[in-house]
């Protein structure tokens, strides 16, 4: 099995009846798990009717917990987790694998993605950068999205790089943190993956991730924390260095509500690094 994909869920039946889609027609060989903490919505019944997804309806602890429990039962050699509101582009994965055969030595592997509004608009796109740990501490942004993260099989099994289950907020900060610390070999691809929906639920607003942000903040280097403007204006001279700011037009295609059984192809032609959070206000304007 070459790579192996999972997928956490639970009460997003309408937004896993896209995402699964955008997986199944890659044209790899791979395995969908998806993790369904017991929703109450019909996602078990519908999941029983896909032959190609293999289900475990079983209550966790959380989205991280969720991600580790398909991560222990995957087989492929690659491994990832796709939110339910997320989705690959056609052709990711192939270019994913034909990645790691060419570089053997890297072990976890960051792609760029599209933002899109819940209807699959434009609203930004967002390069990776190989993460740093100060920065990943004290800020409210990672310099890769998890969309379009892909690790070894092997990171897990020999370093147990699994996500701390009892966060649920910051656990990707917390696992990047943890690949710094334990010199784990990152790598860019510098293309495109991945489809993120911003939905319109902050989730850095809610009191949880607030409390969970500032703990972490405090677990810092003294330096760090009375230099996080500093690291901030940092990442952004990396991103600036590397021309995230100045991208040509590109399209992409996604599965949407209105075309859950076709993906529909959008061109951006003037693409931005700059995302600007979607409200239902913003998609009226």
């Amino acid at each position: 099995m070459r790579i192996s994909i999972i997928t956490p869920s639970f009460k997003s039946l309408s937004w896993l009846k896209l995402c699964a889609p955008s997986i199944a027609d890659q044209g790899v060989e791979l395995e969908h798990i998806v993790q369904d903490s017991c929703s109450p919505d019909g996602t078990g019944e519908w999941l029983s009717t896909q032959p190609g997804i293999k289900a475990f309806i079983e209550k966790d602890r959380g989205m991280y917990d969720a991600v580790n429990r398909g991560y222990q039962k995957a087989r492929g050699e690659i491994v990832a987790y796709l939110n339910c509101d997320e989705q690959y582009l056609p052709g990711a994965l192939k270019a994913v694998l034909d990645y790691f055969d060419r570089n053997p030595e890297v072990e976890v592997a960051f792609a760029d993605a599209v933002v899109v509004d819940p209807k699959g608009g434009y609203l930004c796109h967002r390069q990776a950068l190989v993460p740093h740990r100060a920065h990943s501490m004290v800020s409210n942004n990672l310099a890769i999205l998890t969309c379009a993260t892909f690790l070894r099989r092997s990171l897990l099994e020999k370093r147990g790089l699994y996500f701390n289950a009892d966060l649920k907020d910051v656990g990707d900060a917390d696992w990047v943190c943890r690949l710094v610390d334990q010199g784990v070999r990152m790598g860019l691809m510098n293309f495109l993956t991945s489809a993120f929906t911003d939905t319109g639920e902050n989730m850095n607003l809610r009191p949880n991730a607030i409390r969970e942000k500032a703990e972490m903040a405090k677990r810092a280097p003294t330096w760090a924390q009375k230099l996080r403007l500093a690291l901030i204006l940092q990442h952004r001279i990396r991103r600036l260095a590397a021309g995230h700011y100045s991208s040509g037009p590109f399209s992409y295609s996604i599965y949407t509500s209105a075309s859950p059984d076709r993906r529909v192809e959008h061109r951006v032609s003037s693409p931005t690094a700059r995302w600007i959070r979607y409200t239902p206000e913003l998609q009226a304007s």
